[in-house]
C-alpha cells in the first residue's frame, strides 16, 4: 500500500533516532576498550620502571666495587714506583757523594803539580836569565875577538845569504826555463810550421794614397777647369783632395777613408777616358763610381765568405768585410789580412782540436772595426765589438775580438788562437812597411829602455829591433844576476814597448886580465 508523507516522516525519524542510539552505544564500547588498554599500559610502564630502577642500582653497585678496584691497584702500583725512585734516587746520592770525593782528591793532586811548576818555571827563569847573561858575555868576547859589531857580522851573514839566494834563485829559473822551452819550442815549431806551411799569402803592401797617372800634362789643367770649377766639383762630391803638384803626369789622391779615395780614383780615370770633363759630367761619373765601388764591396765581401768556406754571416757584416779591401795597416790590406788569419786561425784549431770553422770565422771578424774607424770614435777593437754584438755573433768570438791586441786578458783557447794567428800575420818579414823614422825611433826607444837598467854599461838593437844585446858591468852584475836582470828587461819590454812580434834579450858579461911580460 502506498506510504503516506505522515509514515514516510515517521519512518525518517525512527532510522535517525536508531542511527543515533547506535553511534552512542559504539562510542561508549570504544571509550570502554580504550580504558582497559590504557590501564593496561600503565600497568606495564610501571612494571618497566620497577625494573629499570633495580637493574641501575644493581650496576651502581657494581660500579663503586669496579672503582674501589681500581684505586686499589693505583695506590699499589703507585707505591712501588715510588719505592723504586727512592731507591735510585738513593744510589744516584752515593754516586754523587763518591764524585765529589774524588774531585776533591784530584784538586789536592792538581794543587801539588801546580806548585811543583811554579817552582820549575821560577828555576828555567833563573838559568834563562844566567843563560842571557853568559850570551851576551859570549857575545862581548865574540866582538872582540872578530872585531865585528852584532850587526855588522848579521849584515855579512845577510849579504852571504842573499847571494847564496840568489844563486839557487837563478839556478831553478834556468832549469825551469830549459825545461819549458824545449817542451814550448817543439810545441810551437810544430803548430807553427804546420800551420805557415800550409798558408800561402802575398808579400806585396799597399799605399795610403791614390795616384792617378795622366796621358799627359796638358790634362791637369782640364782637371782644374777654368777658375778651379772642376777641381772644386770632383772635391766636394767626394770628400776627396786632389794633390797636382810638379809630379809628371799625375795626380794624387788623399783622403782619411779609403773607400772615398777609391770613388774618386775610379771616377777620375772614367773622366779621363771619355774627356769631357765639366761639373754635370764628374757629378755623372761620381754617381757612377759609387754604384761600381758599392758593388765591388759586396763582391770582395762574399768572395771573402766564399773563399773560407764561412756561412751564416749577416749581409751587414759582409759589406764591412767589403770595406776592408780599401783599408791598409802599415801597408797590409787589411782584408787580405782578416782572410790570412783566419786561415792561419782554422789551421791552429784544427791541430789543437778546437772548432775550426769558429776559429775562421772570429779571424775574419777580428779587424771588422776596423771598416768603420773613420767614422765611428773610439778604437777598432772596441767598434769590432760593438759591431759583432749588434749582428748577434756568438759570444766566444766576440771575445777574441776584444783580447786580439791583448787589451783584456784571453779567457778562451779560440781567443788565444786568434791571437797568436794575428801577431804570426803581422810579423812575418814582408807583410807591414814601416816608416824609417818610427823605426829609427822604436829601436832608440829598445836601447834607451834597456840602457836604464843598473850593471848595464852598454846596449844594441839589432835584427831590425828583433833582438837587444846588453853588455853588462862585470864587477856589479854577477853570472848568478844576469837570468834575474834579463827577465826584469824583458817584463819592462813587455810593459812599455809596442813592437811586432818578440824581442830576444841577449845579456854578454865579461871579465878580462891583460898584462905585459917585460
Amino acid at each position: 500500500m502506498p506510504f503516506t508523507p505522515v509514515t514516510i516522516a515517521i519512518i525518517a525519524v525512527s532510522a535517525v533516532i536508531l542511527a543515533v542510539v547506535a553511534f552512542a552505544g559504539g562510542f561508549a564500547y570504544r571509550k570502554k576498550v580504550a580504558e582497559s588498554k590504557i590501564g593496561a599500559a600503565e600497568t606495564e610502564a610501571t612494571r618497566i620502571v620497577n625494573d629499570a630502577v633495580k637493574e641501575a642500582q644493581a650496576r651502581k653497585k657494581e660500579s663503586l666495587l669496579e672503582a674501589k678496584d681500581e684505586i686499589l691497584k693505583l695506590k699499589t702500583e703507585t707505591d712501588r714506583e715510588l719505592k723504586d725512585r727512592r731507591a735510585d734516587i738513593s744510589r744516584q746520592e752515593k754516586r754523587v757523594i763518591q764524585k765529589e770525593e774524588s774531585l776533591d782528591k784530584k784538586i789536592a793532586g792538581v794543587e801539588q803539580k801546580s806548585d811543583r811548576l811554579e817552582k820549575k818555571l821560577k828555576d828555567a827563569e833563573d838559568r834563562l836569565a844566567e843563560a842571557e847573561a853568559i850570551k851576551a858575555s859570549q857575545f862581548e868576547t865574540l866582538e872582540k875577538i872578530s872585531g865585528l859589531t852584532a850587526e855588522q857580522a848579521k849584515a855579512q851573514l845577510l849579504e852571504k845569504l842573499d847571494e847564496e839566494l840568489t844563486h839557487e834563485k837563478a839556478l831553478k829559473i834556468n832549469a825551469y826555463e830549459a825545461h819549458l822551452k824545449e817542451e814550448q819550442d817543439e810545441m810551437t815549431r810544430n803548430l807553427l810550421g804546420l800551420s805557415i806551411a800550409r798558408c800561402a799569402a802575398d808579400h806585396a803592401s799597399e799605399a795610403t794614397v791614390s795616384v792617378v797617372p795622366l796621358p799627359n800634362d796638358e790634362m791637369k789643367g782640364r782637371i782644374i777647369g777654368r777658375e778651379g770649377r772642376n777641381i772644386r766639383a770632383l772635391e766636394t762630391l767626394t770628400g776627396v783632395d786632389l794633390i797636382i803638384d810638379d809630379t809628371p803626369e799625375a795626380i794624387t789622391l788623399s783622403s782619411f777613408d779609403p773607400v772615398r779615395r777609391e770613388v774618386a780614383r775610379v771616377a777620375l780615370e772614367r773622366l779621363i777616358q771619355d774627356g769631357r770633363i765639366h761639373p754635370s759630367r764628374i757629378e755623372e761619373m761620381v754617381n757612377k763610381a759609387k754604384n761600381e765601388v758599392e758593388n765591388t764591396i759586396k763582391q770582395e765581401g762574399h768572395r771573402a765568405v766564399m773563399e773560407l768556406g764561412i756561412h751564416g754571416i749577416n749581409p751587414e757584416l759582409v759589406k764591412l768585410l767589403g770595406r776592408l779591401r780599401y783599408r791598409t795597416s802599415y801597408g797590409q790590406n787589411v782584408l787580405n789580412h782578416s782572410m790570412e788569419v783566419a786561415q792561419l786561425s782554422g789551421l791552429l784549431a784544427g791541430e789543437l782540436g778546437v772548432d775550426v770553422d769558429m776559429a775562421k770565422r772570429a779571424g775574419l771578424l777580428h779587424d771588422i772595426g776596423k771598416a768603420l774607424d773613420h767614422e765611428v770614435e773610439g778604437s777598432h777593437i772596441k767598434i769590432g765589438v760593438d759591431v759583432a754584438k749588434r749582428y748577434r755573433e756568438n759570444p766566444q768570438i766576440i771575445h777574441a775580438i776584444e783580447a786580439h791586441h791583448g787589451d783584456v786578458e784571453a779567457q778562451t783557447v779560440l781567443a788565444c788562437i786568434v791571437k797568436a794567428a794575428d801577431a804570426i800575420s803581422a810579423a812575418r818579414p814582408g807583410a807591414r812597411r814601416e816608416n824609417v823614422e818610427n823605426y829609427i825611433k822604436r829601436l832608440q826607444r829598445l836601447e834607451e829602455l834597456t840602457n836604464s837598467f843598473d850593471g848595464v854599461e852598454k846596449s844594441f838593437a839589432i835584427q831590425a829591433g828583433r833582438e837587444v844585446r846588453i853588455m853588462v858591468k862585470p864587477e856589479v852584475i854577477k853570472d848568478d844576476e844576469m837570468t834575474v836582470l834579463a827577465h826584469d828587461i824583458v817584463k819592462k819590454i813587455e810593459s812599455d814597448l809596442d813592437y811586432p812580434g818578440q824581442i830576444k834579450v841577449h845579456i854578454i858579461r865579461e871579465s878580462r886580465a891583460i898584462d905585459f911580460a917585460k
